[in-house]
């Protein structure tokens, strides 16, 4: 009996101990880490502070943390394919990840502008209202009226550089970008003066 208690007693404290482990909460992301990270790995691409570097490449400032790390560990696992970020991804731990991205969504987004006056209010239509016609639901209902986003689920949007954004919207249309199945659903159903206005109209939001 006594040996059958002893076994109890310790079952009950290694499952107090595995819950005390669950119920603990995440390390706090340490932005001079973030910071370092951003310089040393980074800026070649998204500049230093993740501002406005090349059209091509995202502005990361004021992105969501959660967003940024979804993204970060799809790079790191494939799920999201591009050469050059598939191989900066893999060097990064899970601090890493979670520094980085808190140093880059604790910047204040510069704002943009749309460049193409003669398609910014067909993007403004898609962007705000969809295209009933092609069943391609509102932008807005997702990424917000100003293109803030939703913490977590939906990245910001507003101020976004125009070729970035149409480059990607392309990519999920041709199934080049698949880690998002509701985006590639959307994107299959626009053309490409459709993909370039909302991704100008956006460019301009705040």
């Amino acid at each position: 009996m006594k040996t059958v208690s002893l076994l109890l007693s310790s079952l009950v404290l290694l499952s107090g101990a595995a819950v005390a482990a669950e119920n603990k909460p995440a390390a706090k992301p340490d932005l001079a880490k973030g910071q370092t990270i951003s310089s040393q790995v980074c800026a070649a691409c998204h500049v230093a502070d993740g501002s406005r570097g090349s059209p091509a490449n995202p502005i990361l400032q004021g992105q969501h943390p959660d967003y940024l790390s979804k993204q970060l560990h799809e790079f790191k696992a494939g799920k999201r394919v591009n050469a050059v970020m598939n191989g900066m991804a893999a060097t990064l731990s899970d601090d890493d990840i979670r520094n980085v991205a808190a140093f880059y969504a604790s910047k204040q987004a510069k704002p943009g502008f749309a460049k193409n006056k003669e398609l910014v209010a067909l993007g403004e239509k898609i962007y705000r209202g969809g295209i009933a016609d092609k069943q391609v639901p509102a932008c807005a209902g997702c990424h917000s009226p100003n293109g803030a986003g939703i913490p977590a689920q939906y990245p910001r949007l507003g101020g976004q550089h125009s070729d970035y954004t149409e480059s990607q919207l392309t990519a999920f249309r041709a199934g080049a970008r698949a880690n998002n199945a509701p985006m590639a659903a959307i994107a299959a159903k626009l053309n490409d003066r459709e993909i370039k206005a909302v991704a100008d109209y956006i460019a301009g939001l705040r």
